[in-house]
């Protein structure tokens, strides 16, 4: 425990640790901490304070090196005079990193760093351990360190560290060091400004170090160096500062790089995402309907391979890069899931309550998952894509770079985009550097394609659909969650989700040549409509459908009639004399003929009709025989007899085995609805109210008002009180329950009255336990005499 952190913790007004606690959400997550101890625990958490540096720009993590590098505890002044600038330009970020408490300041003025900081970051500028660290260490002995003494013509006598503290202070003077290297061997002064400024870990040839005569091995002798390994040697951070020299100033960006910027029209980038958002809704649905009918094989390795890919991409009307992105939100989304049986990708449970939503709500849960996804579809490896859904080494950093992305993209101001990409990425690096910079070069372009088909970027600035996701970096979650409430229901997003989808046509143009023409993005409604019952032949700013009678049969295959077929495309617009003539005219011969899947029975009501197809030359291969006056048996399959006998020009309907025609329509306004392949979905009330995140300010009165470390009984007395007033437990369940309030351990506990809880985080006060429990969210009472049962939750 950080005395430093307590103390200055419970130094803080209410409005600063609020703004710290607002910044550290992770520290007042349930079961949230009583007091300003376990809070400081909590904020000192080494996996904690890593996660908040990989969110920190770049200028206070240059301060972070800076407190490293000084070492100890280094006040302001101090830290300035390293980076070469005024107090008053490190002040402003120095309380950055105290608003996310990884550093702060004391008392006396000067700085603490979180010690995970130190842990992490085992090179800062460049620099490698302090000389202390390896003169001290047990590799070295006494004599060692003597040697070395005699070496650098220091006096040897004296204890080790009066010997290591002669050492350090004339190889970190820059001056003395000077001097000792005007007597160094050829190549040596080189050799060690390699390891100075590209340091402070490098490979060499381990034979140089014990050759004589060596500048490896005159550097070695003298504490120089330090080789770790036989082909690895290490500069301590006090020689590599003495060899930089009294001038070197440690970095320090204050301010971002510049990003220059182009007029963006707000009103074309608004209507680049109007076009954008229903077009991809259309063709997410569309991709799932095809993989609804056809399980989506995987590759031996995993993934999709390129063929089904353009499979894919080729029946549903989409282009290759969008059906690869597609394909990956969806199975991040769970819409689509890998079934064994089915030997493939088929849709998952969630796809049928999906198609059941408003279209606003379907396009964000397509946008989270975007949003959370640990891949880019369209980043090239090699020059090629990858494998779709296949294994990708750079997982989580991926999805952090598009946060990034948007995040630089969203200080652009409205109205504006950015100018050149080497330059956003600048930015990018700027606010995020720590991902791999190579990382972002190669992924940048990629992610911001991606944005572009998603309706998120448009013009090269942020849709509103882009700028109401930017902020929910915090929530994105990973791509292991289902879904991530936080994001799909964000009320700024739902609105842009909303606006998105309200420009989308319900309406469409047909004409005499049986064409339907919509004039703009069509409505998933629409679509699915115009699908059932026509081709589409183009889509673009304008989407064209064609009629024809097998576009017409097919909708009538699948539930329609006539009456309803014309009915559903009214509502869409006005039908012409033609389009309704041949409609009815496909409906009055369809059915005339029907097809049974049991051994192939071709039925009819016209005697004449099937004996004509009995005796049909083409059909030959069917192996049809008349079985009654109005029934055929067939050899072949009933996929393959009702090709045949509409290649003919008969106009069969395929039947189930009790004779019904079979609907597959989807009937409207219940409270099951029929899905296509056999499922039912239930529609479901709208879920619950998301609970509101930790409010900041209310825990920060909460903790003052508690003050500073408890007086926690030592663990014996903590026994003595549960065995003495926790009387119905045996005494193992006694131990376990002394667990619960000396080391946090989660135990089910059942009270007299059948009541149970989980437990932890728990503490004694005046005969009850005062435990968090999860079942209630909250912390609460449970008297000691009324526990009947501890028993362990793993």
């Amino acid at each position: 425990m950080d005395d430093h952190l307590i103390g200055w913790l419970t130094s803080l007004d209410e409005d600063r640790l609020a703004r710290v606690l607002a910044n550290r959400p992770d520290a007042i997550a349930a079961p949230w901490p009583r007091r300003l101890d376990a809070l400081a625990q909590r904020l000192t958490d080494t996996y904690a304070v890593m996660e908040v540096m990989r969110g920190l720009p770049l200028p206070p993590l240059e301060l972070l090196q800076a407190c490293l590098v000084i070492g100890g505890r280094p006040t302001e002044d101090e830290l300035a005079r390293f980076l070469g600038v005024s107090t008053s330009a490190v002040i402003p970020w120095l309380d950055h990193l105290y608003d996310h408490a990884v550093a702060w300041p004391g008392r006396d003025g000067r700085i603490t760093v979180a010690g995970a900081v130190a842990r992490w970051w085992t090179a800062p500028c460049g620099l490698g351990e302090p000389l202390g660290a390896y003169l001290d260490s047990w590799k070295l002995s006494t004599d060692a360190l003597r040697r070395v003494c005699r070496m650098l013509d220091l006096p040897p006598h004296g204890g080790r560290r009066q010997v290591i503290a002669r050492i350090t202070a004339l190889l970190g003077d820059s001056e003395r060091l000077g001097a000792l290297l005007d007597d160094a061997p050829d190549g040596t002064l080189g050799m060690l400004d390699d390891f100075a400024w590209d340091g402070p870990v490098r490979s060499v040839n381990g034979n140089r170090f014990i050759t004589p005569g060596t500048p490896e091995k005159w550097a070695l002798d003298r504490g120089l160096l330090f080789r770790t390994q036989w082909d690895l040697a290490e500069m301590p951070r006090e020689v590599a500062l003495a060899l930089r020299g009294p001038d070197y100033r440690g970095p320090f960006t204050p301010y971002p790089p510049d990003l220059a910027t182009t007029e963006a029209d707000p009103d074309a980038v608004e209507h680049a995402m109007c076009l954008a958002a229903p077009h991809v809704l259309d063709r997410a649905t569309a991709l799932l309907e095809n993989v609804d009918k056809t399980p989506l094989p995987l590759l031996k390795n995993g993934g999709v391979g390129v063929r089904e890919v353009k499979r894919l991409a080729r029946e549903t009307g989409c282009a290759e890069d969008e059906t690869r992105l597609l394909l990956e939100i969806c199975a991040v989304a769970r819409l689509i899931a890998i079934d064994e049986e089915a030997g493939g990708l088929t849709p998952a449970g969630r796809y049928d309550a999906w198609r059941l939503e408003e279209a606003p709500m379907r396009l964000r849960v397509l946008l989270a998952a975007w949003w959370r996804m640990e891949r880019s579809s369209l980043r090239r490896v090699e020059g090629r894509h990858p494998a779709a859904l296949g294994d990708d080494p750079a997982g989580e950093t991926i999805a952090r770079i598009r946060w990034a992305l948007f995040a630089a993209l969203a200080e652009i101001p409205e109205g504006r985009g950015f100018a050149t990409l080497p330059e956003l990425v600048q930015r990018m690096h700027w606010r995020a550097p720590l991902l791999d910079r190579e990382l972002l070069d190669g992924c940048a372009a990629a992610v911001l394609e991606e944005a572009r088909l998603l309706g998120l970027v448009a013009c090269d600035a942020l849709t509103g659909l882009g700028r109401a996701l930017a902020p929910l970096a915090g929530v994105a979650g990973d791509e292991g969650r289902e879904c991530v409430p936080e994001v799909e229901h964000d009320p700024a997003l739902a609105k842009a989700a909303t606006h998105a989808m309200a420009s989308a046509r319900r309406t469409a143009l047909f004409g005499a040549d049986l064409t339907a023409v919509v004039t703009g993005p069509p409505s998933v409604e629409l679509a699915a409509l115009l699908d059932r019952a026509a081709d589409r032949e183009s889509q673009g700013s304008a989407s064209v459908w064609r009629f024809s009678p097998a576009s017409v049969r097919r909708a009538l295959d699948g539930g329609d009639t006539a009456d309803t077929l014309i009915a559903d495309l009214s509502e869409a617009g006005t039908l012409p004399q033609p389009l309704t003539y041949l409609i009815r005219d496909v409906a009055r011969r369809h059915g005339e003929v029907t097809v049974s899947s049991v051994g192939c029975i071709v039925q009819g009501s016209d005697p004449a009709l099937l004996a004509e197809i009995a005796a049909h030359r083409k059909l030959a291969k069917l192996g049809l025989r008349l079985l009654a006056p109005t029934v055929l048996a067939g050899a072949a399959p009933a996929e393959t007899t009702l090709a045949a006998l509409r290649e003919a020009g008969y106009a069969p309907v395929p039947v189930d085995d009790t004779g019904e025609i079979t609907i597959r329509r989807e009937p409207q306004g219940g409270r099951l609805i029929l899905l296509p392949g056999g499922r039912v979905a239930e529609l479901e009330p709208p879920g619950p109210l998301l609970e509101p995140p930790p409010d900041p300010r209310e825990h920060a009165r909460r903790l003052l008002v508690s003050g500073g470390p408890a007086a926690t009984a030592p663990p014996r007395q903590t026994w003595a009180v549960i065995g003495r007033m926790a009387t119905r437990l045996p005494a193992a369940q006694q131990s376990l329950l002394g667990f619960v309030v000396d080391r946090d351990v989660r135990a089910l506990i059942t009270l007299a009255d059948g009541v149970t809880a989980t437990v932890s985080h728990g503490e004694l006060r005046k005969g009850v336990l005062d435990a968090w429990c999860e079942e209630a969210g909250d912390y609460l009472e449970f008297p000691l005499n009324e526990i009947a049962s501890v028993t362990a939750d793993c």
